[in-house]
């Protein structure tokens, strides 16, 4: 501004008598302008200074007072901070700042003034001593801050080495989002009046949400950016904030306006002037100011190398993400940034702490979890989110996962999403479990540090649940305890957001959840601000209706909406919530209670909703339906498909085309009753569902909805199956949110259940999930049978699934049951040759073959491969299938050469019709191996093993659970060759694959631990062998079953190892418990039952119980005869048995014609150079030489 001249007096001339003088007035004096220390002025300089500090002021500061305590003789950066950083030089800047003074005029410089004379003074005091590059780290206090900012915006290029040089930004207690002394300052001014100025531009700057001071942040944000992109480096920031109030003001700069989101934010226990002095070295507000600044100067110096990634590394990888380079960190949420996030920067603070992404790394060796919990539509997951983007602009180094834990279909499907999307080695394999899978990639310390976001994990026991009970459509068994698969490791950290503060609580690892409470009145504001894009809003007004909607952030965002939509004001929007319906809002409440809100949960959303359902409705009838619609799916992960389906096939109106209803969904979205996610997804909260639906009831249109719900997820929900998987998985929740709907009674809703029932149980089978799917195929069957009859195709259809899913939990007699009936019916309904009647027949014989009965498998194996050859010809693969399964049941009975001529004849086939390397081809020729095993052709075995787990190899991979299979059977051969080491070698390789793919709890996974237990104990390792064999029992328990036929082999295992280590009374006790249980679920002449008892036989053998053990090996060998036929392997050796057992009494007569017939036999069905036929010939010669001719 222009200078007055000083006015200039004038000389008095003449020379006449002196005038009197008159009475002495009183000059007016003026008042004397108040000078400020203005420029920049050095307060230490070290000999070989490596950094320059610089501090910067606040309003009505001093350039050495603002840091000057009470009592203290010289500023705390002169006096404490050379002590403790002595490579720095310390420089202070001084400025007009006052916005009123009571003794004089006031400083109309403003805030880019301000800037301007920061820079231009700092510039030229730098370039005096030529230390033009060196790192600048400044420090500023309140209006301070708004200088520097600004500051940032200067084009020159001498100025802009400034910019280049910073290195980092202290802020104490900086109005980035307004500062409440603009209040005060303003009644300042009004009380001067006209008597005295007021800087207004100033005190204009500083009124919250301020459109200046939002052009100065953003143009901030901007400038550290693009001072990154440039390479740069990153500029480090970190906001302190003021604890206490100012005495008669109140807190001057609240925390959510001190803290810029995205940067680190420590409290200083100090009102807005005290907290930039401190007196003493041990001052906390010191000590934590000057720790960031020694943290930096370090950096500076290459001295924290060992705590954290070089600077370079990091500015790399900062321009990597923004020039879109490719790098290897995962950003996978489903969610683009929320512009419209407001506040919260104490609830984010606490986040970058505790979860080690500030700038302290984390240097433990355990994981860093926390949880938000708090009421629903309070905005967890929106802090999470925006968490999680801060993350991304901050620290692109760290991957980041979302993970949706509303239950526990939800949390496998995002953990399948990141299996693929990180192409996760054994992702696309349908017998995987994505659940351990991703457990072990992110735990692996290749993975670099990353963040989960666990988001809605509100169900207890999703996480920790109890065992899987039996399924019904209301319970369908689906195991819970996928906390278990949470990964675990130092280099990532865990984030919930959830409703139960117990869930978070332990899913934290017991520490304090944060609760996530209402929003303050500024926060509360700020969002209707942005929502509404006005910032003239009458902030009496604002308060009230936040106060209305207890500053929920869910029923101030719908509020707007309704305000926008309709083109009214807060006022009438206000009269609106006045005027509704008092006994209808309580109604809508009640819903509420009964699913556990507490008695003193505000009804607040409610009366919003209210009112936004009947004006959607008036606005848009369709999107009335479709919010209808939607809330009787699961509230998550809602498919743009459904939408469609209903929207085309509404009976009786015309279809709905797709403007119409991209119409309806707009109107949704802007109330905020449904949110998109990428990929036209749509997610409801939680209680926006419990209200619509509670809506529908009063209106008498639940059973509309729920027939159409349920239709809806039936016509898309295809049958579960290899090639189905993912959307199965994907739609999975939806089954049973409208499964779990009452039925309406009507045909059409029946018909619908069932078929979704049955295409469910088929994603359950191939899951492994054997009891979900047969409580689903139980009701589907029921429900068929009713409507359609006992003789329907899709009644047999279901019949035979759940027959199947007998059999795969070794139910064997219910199996045979069902299937002869599905069988019986198929032929009287559909034909003798019908497909369906010819599956039928393979899944009767399956069932026959499961128990042994190896003749009546044959007989209708046999029949059934009749007829597939005469009808689909000899080269179908459903027949082959059926020759295939026939040289199996050979193979059982131990017809070795019937058996390979058809498993030859097989596998040429399918070499020839499907190629060399398929599947199918590669499976009979693995059958074809198991038969030169079981003949004793170990090299012929061995080398088609080898041949076929190549190229199981090279088709699936070496750890698809087919090749483990290979090569478990590979190991078996060199078993039976005793080569105990290759065995072992090959036993523990598919052992630890199919634990890391399979799970260490798969049926699968327990036969290669059995396999190898087994292994050792032929090599007398017998401790190593129990160990194994003790823990594949147990667990089989507690998986499969007590009396599952996998768990009883593994007991009879541990038998067979207590009988080699002479543990005979335990041998015993374990091998009758497995006889009984048996008997009882097998059968008395199943295969199995005779081995065990065979075994038993042997227990008393050795223990001198003679009597007992021929009475049993004579039972076991009529029996095997009987079952097996009398040249069965199995029988021969039980005559074997039996004959060892008479010789020892001393029956040599009985004992040599037993061994005589039994090696006759061997020779003829085994060959003269099998084992046992060797083993039992060399017997029979020496009893003969030591008894002499008979």
């Amino acid at each position: 501004m222009p200078l007055f001249r000083r006015r200039q007096k004038t000389a008095t001339g003449g020379t006449g008598a002196e005038q009197q003088p008159s009475e002495p007035v009183p000059a007016a004096v003026s008042a004397p302008h108040k000078t400020f220390p203005s420029g920049i002025k050095l307060l230490h300089c070290p000999e070989s200074p490596t950094a320059d500090i610089v501090f910067v002021h606040g309003l009505t500061g001093d350039r050495e007072k603002t840091w000057t305590a009470r009592h203290a003789s010289a500023p705390w950066p002169q006096a404490l901070l050379p002590s403790e950083l002595p490579t720095a030089r310390v420089l202070t800047f001084g400025y007009d700042a006052y916005v009123a003074d009571w003794r004089g005029v006031v400083s109309q410089n403003r805030i880019g003034n301000h800037a301007w004379n920061l820079l231009t003074s700092l510039a030229a005091y730098r370039d005096r001593d030529d230390t033009n590059v060196r790192p600048i780290i400044f420090v500023c206090h309140s209006l301070g801050g708004l200088a520097l900012v600004r500051s940032r915006e200067r084009p020159e290029p001498h100025l802009q080495n400034i910019l280049r040089s910073t290195r980092a930004i202290a802020f104490l207690g900086t109005p980035h989002h307004g500062a409440g002394l603009a209040y005060w300052a303003e009644l300042l001014s009004r009380y001067i009046g006209v008597v005295k100025q007021t800087n207004s531009e100033i005190v204009a700057v500083l009124r919250s949400e301020s459109e200046v001071l939002a052009r100065i942040q953003a143009s901030f944000h901007t400038m550290v950016m693009a001072r990154s992109r440039e390479g740069s480096g990153l500029t480090e920031i970190c906001c302190f904030y003021e604890e206490l109030p100012l005495p008669g003001i109140g807190q001057v700069v609240p925390q959510h306006s001190a803290v810029l989101p995205g940067y680190i934010p420590i409290g200083i226990r100090s009102n807005h002037m005290d907290m930039a002095r401190f007196a003493a070295a041990d001052d906390p507000g010191f000590v934590a100011v000057c720790g960031e600044l020694r943290r930096w100067i370090r950096q500076l110096d290459g001295a924290e190398g060992r705590h954290r990634a070089p600077a370079s590394r990091q500015e790399e990888t900062l321009r990597n993400v923004l020039d879109g380079s490719e790098n290897s960190s995962r950003f996978l949420v489903p969610y683009t940034s929320n512009p419209d996030f407001v506040g919260r920067s104490g609830i984010l603070g606490q986040l970058k702490d505790q979860l080690g992404h500030g700038l302290a790394q984390p240097t433990g060796t355990s994981q860093l979890r926390r949880s938000l919990y708090g009421l629903g539509g309070v905005g967890k997951t929106q802090i999470a989110l925006a968490y999680a983007y801060w993350l991304q602009q901050t620290r692109p180094e760290v991957s980041v996962f979302w993970v949706h834990a509303s239950s526990a279909e939800r949390f496998r499907q995002a953990y399948a999403s990141i299996a693929e999307e990180c192409q996760i080695p054994g992702h696309d394999d349908p017998k995987v479990d994505v659940l351990p899978l991703v457990k072990r990639w992110l735990e692996g310390k290749d993975r670099g540090r990353w963040l989960m976001v666990i988001d809605n994990a509100d169900d207890t026991q999703v996480f920790f649940g109890r065992r899987a009970e039996p399924a019904t459509a209301d319970t369908p068994g689906l195991e819970g305890r996928v906390g278990s698969y949470i990964p675990d490791c130092a280099h990532g950290s865990v984030l919930v957001t959830t409703r139960n503060k117990e869930t978070g609580s332990r899913l934290a690892n017991g520490k304090r959840p944060i609760e996530v409470g209402q929003m303050d009145e500024d926060e509360s504001g700020q969002l209707l601000r942005a929502k509404l894009d006005d910032e003239e809003l009458d902030r009496d007004e604002v308060l009230v209706l936040s106060s209305r909607l207890e500053y929920l952030p869910l029923a101030l965002v719908q509020a707007a909406a309704f305000i926008q939509e309709n083109s009214i004001t807060v006022s009438e929007y206000l009269r609106l919530l006045g005027q509704s319906d008092q006994e209808l809002v309580g109604l809508l409440s009640e819903e509420f209670e009964t699913v556990g809100r507490d008695s003193e949960t505000s009804r607040a959303v409610t009366e919003t909703w209210i009112l936004s359902f009947e004006q959607i409705q008036r606005q848009n009838g369709f999107a009335g339906e479709l919010l209808s619609l939607m809330s009787l799916f699961d509230r998550q992960a809602i498919p743009l498909a459904f939408l469609s389906h209903y929207s085309e096939e509404q009976q009786g109106q015309e279809p709905r085309g797709r403007v119409q209803l991209t119409k309806a969904l707009g109107v949704l979205k802007a109330f905020s009753f449904i949110t998109e996610d990428k990929g036209q997804i749509f997610d409801m909260h939680r209680l926006v569902q419990l209200v619509t639906r509670k809506w529908l009831a009063n209106k008498g249109t639940m059973h509309h909805f729920a027939t159409q719900a349920i239709s809806t997820v039936s016509h898309n929900y295809p049958y579960g199956s290899h090639e189905n998987r993912a959307i199965c998985g994907a739609y999975l929740a939806h089954v049973h949110a409208v499964l779990k709907l009452e039925s309406t009674g009507s045909r059409d809703e029946g018909l619908a259940r069932a078929s979704l029932l049955h295409s469910a149980a088929g994603y359950f089978d191939y899951q492994g999930q054997r009891k979900a799917a047969e409580g689903f195929l139980v009701e589907a069957t029921k429900v068929w049978r009713k409507l359609l009859g006992e003789e329907h195709p899709d009644t047999l259809t279901s019949m035979g699934n759940l027959a199947l899913t007998y059999s795969n939990q070794g139910r064997w007699k219910e199996s045979e049951e069902l299937d002869a009936q599905v069988m019986e019916v198929s032929k009287r309904v559909l034909g003798e040759e019908h497909p369906s009647t010819l599956t039928s027949m393979a899944n009767l014989a399956s069932t026959y073959w499961n128990q042994g009965r190896w003749k009546e498998a044959e007989s209708l194996q046999a029949e059934e491969l009749d007829i597939c050859s005469r009808v689909l010809g000899e080269e179908h693969p459903d027949t082959l299938t059926s020759m295939g399964n026939l040289a199996l049941t050979y193979s059982n009975q131990g017809r070795w050469n019937e058996a390979e001529s058809l498993g030859v004849q097989v596998m040429e086939a399918r070499k020839r019709v499907l190629g060399e390397e398929h599947p199918l081809t590669l499976i009979s020729m693995g059958n074809l191996a198991l038969t030169y095993s079981g003949q004793g052709r170990w090299e012929e075995a061995e080398s088609l093993g080898l041949q076929v787990t190549e190229a199981w190899k090279r088709v699936l991979g070496e750890e698809h659970p087919l090749t483990l299979t290979s090569m478990g059977n590979l190991a078996s051969t060199y078993w039976n060759q005793r080569r105990w080491k290759e065995a072992e070698s090959l036993g523990v390789q598919v052992m630890d694959a199919r634990k890391r793919v399979l799970g260490e709890e798969h049926p699968d996974t327990l036969t290669s631990m059995a396999n190898l237990a087994s292994t050792y104990r032929d090599q007398g390792r017998w401790e190593e062998a129990e160990e194994l064999e003790v823990q594949v029992m147990e667990v089989s328990k507690r998986v499969l079953g007590e009396e599952h036929p996998l768990t009883l082999s593994g007991i009879g295992n541990l038998a067979s190892t207590y009988w080699n280590q002479r543990r005979w009374k335990k041998a015993e006790s374990l091998g009758v418990q497995v006889i009984d249980a048996r008997k009882r679920v097998l059968g008395e002449d199943h295969p199995d039952t005779l081995t065990s008892m065979a075994n038993l036989a042997s227990t008393y053998w050795n223990q001198g119980r003679l009597k007992e053990a021929e009475l049993l090996e004579l039972q076991v060998m009529e029996a095997s005869k009987r079952v097996l036929g009398e040249e069965h392997p199995d029988t021969l050796s039980s005559m074997a048995n039996l004959a060892l057992t008479c010789h020892i009494q001393g029956r040599a007569d009985r004992s040599l014609r037993l061994m005589e017939q039994c090696v006759q036999l061997q020779r003829r069905v085994l060959g003269l150079d099998h084992p046992h036929t060797m083993s039992n010939s060399s017997t029979l010669r020496d009893w003969e030489e030591a008894s002499g001719p008979l």
